[in-house]
């Protein structure tokens, strides 16, 4: 007979077993829950979503398993779907441990016994658990593999964890799966922003995504429908529902299949996502830099372009658009047509290599400003050339003679670009482009000159960032595709004076007559064309208001076309997007820059580009850099003292009463010879006879008189700004203006017997020179001392 006191023991030895078991399962899932654990969405892919930089969907690319999926964290899903898929789904969610017995009993018992249709009575935990380890559920075994899968779930993550992963793995038919992927696709729109019946229709969606839905039509069918309101019901009997709430599921319901998703600039994506595809991503958004607005009105004009000139044989154009302001793309057309294959229209024109033809003339210019070669009203010779063995020609095979630096780049001469070419020292134009981010050019000696005609290529989006540096007053900067690409320090390539000046230079080219402007745009364009060799690119390529412009036909496979120049076929269509964006955008400005701190205008005299004399027939002014640009007095009007009897030069000593003045024009012979062949001779100037060989039209030349001859000068470091050495002279009656050199560099004018001041820098000798207004002159050496 067991006593009361043994009784009690037992109890009490019971009890505390029970709570050492519950103590150790309390500590086994304890430690199953906190042991750490991958995430949920690891091993899954993802697709990427593209938007715009206001928002718009651009497009939803496959994951690498060919599916539509997204991952949406639980709390930007809507309440309304998570409710109407417990409700659906599993109502004891958060209660159970991962398996409802009763549900499993009653699907073996209408699967298995009564015959009936086949029925699971799976949770969302046993369904996740199936999607996420890929099993085989038909099979008694399968399913209690499913249920021992779906407890190691519950031990291993939180109910919020679970019910989240399974939103993101369940399938929304088609090849559509997870919630957010299904709402975006289905109904434009974010899954916390989704209304009840759409919620209540991805709800049931899952069940039978194939039989629920017209593949074709995206029209919910009967099925589906049913389903849907049969779950309202269950809805309204537990939750409180308005007369608006009922009134939405009276109206019809279709869903957007994929094929017709937006598919916005596909060559801009697809560029994105190769770069992508070398970068591990967490999120699946992507927020570019392209203005969809921007970016379906240049496809527009490059559509209508193509199709009107189809009949000369241009078939394939590509067309980028940068805003210089942030560097980011706002439209990019790699080709005419992506989805056509005679173009091989999938092709990246944009991120081609091209020969750019003369597109990179402005930069020649640009330094020769930059290293003290030329200014813009510089007088260069077109005239027939030979730099060492290499003999260039112009395009049309005609030579102008003298032409302004400004004149020639417009004009596309190449002479005098490939002079100026030859001229550069520190950097080269080959060391420039290499410097700018050029890829994959040979070496220096490969091109030699010619790659001042566009021996070398370039892609259109290395251009765009060329031609951004000018906008940007000499800075180079990367282009940039995603919002969140970062901004590097920037680059100073140029100074800011020479972008300046040649944005003053390309401003000056005139626009083709054959656009389809109604009304030219009141912003300033510069632009400049291109033609590569064999009639195989043609380009236009410049910056208005906030953007560069790079636009480029031709065919991917370099078949040439003679219609493929650059001003007859691609600047027609440049100007037509820039009227277009300028009429869509009437409000559209250009960056304000100041002036460069270092920039003059000075009078020139023009057939020169020199400082004019009193005898200039024609002057005007130029841009010009102190201490940089190159000047001196102009030579090619002279005045010439003639006898009145015979006239022929006068000798001296003369009588004024029997000699007369006239100005004469000194060309060089190769400049004449130009004239010549033009059919506009020049006036030859007389011979000079007289035994000193030089002409004497009389009067003294400028005396200076400060500084001193062979004088050190000494100056304080402390006083710099303050301390100056004046320049003076005394010039002769008939001189009206002196201008003042030192060692060659232009310093300034004075008004005779005025004085102007130099703040020299550094410690050295110079040469101090000064030329009157009738190109007589006096020079002298000076030291200069800087101490403390």
């Amino acid at each position: 007979m067991i006593t009361f006191s043994a009784f009690s023991r037992v109890a009490k030895r019971l009890l505390q077993n029970i709570a050492m078991a519950v103590f150790l399962l309390a500590l086994l899932v304890l430690t199953c829950r906190l042991w750490p654990h991958p995430p949920l969405s690891q091993g899954q892919p993802f697709s990427s979503v593209y938007y715009d930089r206001q928002g718009t969907l651009m497009r939803i690319s496959l994951a690498n398993d060919d599916r539509y999926r997204l991952w949406t964290p639980l709390a930007q899903v809507s309440p309304l779907a998570v409710r109407g898929l417990l409700l659906h789904e599993d109502r004891w969610f958060y209660i159970n441990p991962g398996f409802n017995p009763f549900s499993l009993l009653r699907g073996f018992w209408r699967s298995y016994v009564a015959g009936g249709k086949m029925q699971g009575g799976s949770t969302i935990s046993m369904q996740l658990a199936r999607m996420h380890w890929h099993l085989n559920t038909r099979t008694p075994s399968g399913k209690v593999i499913q249920v021992l899968r779906a407890v190691q779930l519950e031990l291993s993550y939180s109910k919020h964890d679970i019910l989240e992963a399974y939103l993101n793995y369940a399938p929304y038919g088609r090849n559509i799966e997870s919630i957010g992927a299904a709402s975006l696709i289905y109904f434009n729109k974010a899954p916390q922003d989704l209304t009840l019946p759409e919620a209540l229709t991805l709800a049931v969606l899952p069940q039978s995504p194939s039989l629920r839905i017209n593949a074709k039509t995206g029209v919910v069918g009967t099925a589906l429908t049913q389903a849907r309101n049969r779950l309202f019901q269950s809805w309204q009997r537990k939750y409180a529902t308005d007369s608006s709430q009922i009134a939405l599921f009276k109206l019809p319901l279709a869903l957007r299949q994929p094929e017709l998703m937006p598919y916005i600039a596909p060559h801009f994506v697809e560029q994105l996502r190769q770069q992508n595809q070398q970068i591990i991503r967490t999120d699946t958004r992507i927020d570019t830099t392209l203005d969809a607005n921007l970016q379906r009105l240049v496809a527009r004009q490059v559509n209508a372009f193509i199709a009107r000139n189809q009949s000369r044989g241009i078939h394939n154009a590509a067309v980028l658009l940068v805003d210089s302001r942030d560097m980011g793309v706002r439209a990019l057309v790699g080709s005419a047509d992506y989805y056509n294959h005679d173009i091989q229209g999938q092709v990246n024109g944009t991120n081609a290599k091209r020969s750019p033809g003369s597109a990179l003339k402005p930069f020649i210019y640009a330094l020769g400003m930059d290293q003290g070669v030329l200014h813009p009203m510089t007088i260069l010779k077109d005239v027939p050339s030979a730099f060492g063995a290499y003999a260039p020609e112009n395009f049309d095979r005609r030579f102008l003679g003298p032409v302004t630096a400004t004149n020639a780049l417009n004009f596309s001469r190449n002479i005098p670009a490939v002079y100026v070419a030859s001229q550069l020292r520190q950097p080269t134009f080959y060391q420039f482009l290499r410097l700018a981010g050029i890829a994959n050019m040979s070496s220096e000696n490969h091109y030699g000159l010619s790659l001042v005609l566009g021996g070398g290529e370039v892609t259109m989006q290395e251009l765009a960032r060329l031609y951004a540096l000018l906008a940007n007053r000499g800075v180079l900067q990367p282009l940039r595709m995603q919002q969140q690409d970062p901004r590097p320090t920037p680059v100073r390539l140029l100074s800011e004076e020479a972008s300046f000046m040649t944005l003053d230079m390309l401003r000056q080219h005139r626009r083709p007559g054959d656009t389809l402007a109604q009304a030219p745009s009141s912003l300033p364009v510069y632009w400049k064309t291109g033609t590569s060799w064999g009639f195989r690119d043609a380009w236009s390529v410049g910056i208005f208001g906030p953007y560069v412009l790079v636009v480029w036909e031709g065919n991917f496979d370099s078949k040439g076309n003679n219609v493929f120049v650059g001003a007859d076929a691609a600047a027609p269509l440049f100007f037509n997007i820039i009227d277009s964006i300028g009429a869509s955008y009437p409000d559209l400005q250009e960056p304000k820059y100041p002036l460069p701190k270092q920039l003059k205008r000075v009078d020139i005299c023009l057939a020169s580009g020199n400082l004019p004399t009193p005898w200039c027939q024609q002057t005007g002014k130029t841009w010009f850099i102190p201490g940089k640009s190159p000047i001196k007095v102009d030579t090619v009007y002279r005045p010439v003292r003639l006898d009145k009897v015979t006239g022929e030069v006068a000798c001296p000593p003369y009588k004024p009463d029997e000699t007369r003045i006239e100005v004469f024009e000194f060309w060089p012979s190769d400049l004449a010879n130009v004239f010549a062949q033009a059919g506009l001779p020049k006036r030859k100037p007389p011979l000079n006879h007289c035994k000193e060989g030089g002409v004497n039209v009389g009067g003294d030349p400028p005396r200076i008189t400060s500084p001193t001859k062979n004088t050190t000068y000494t100056l304080r470091q402390s006083q710099q700004g303050q301390d100056r050495i004046s320049f003076n002279a005394v010039t002769d009656a008939d001189s009206k203006t002196v201008y003042w050199f030192v060692d060659d560099i232009y310093l300034g004018s004075s008004a005779s017997k005025a004085v102007i001041d130099w703040r020299p820098i550094n410690n050295g000798q110079y040469r101090i020179r000064a030329v009157d207004d009738r190109g007589r002159a006096d020079s002298r050496l000076i030291s200069v001392e800087i101490v403390n």
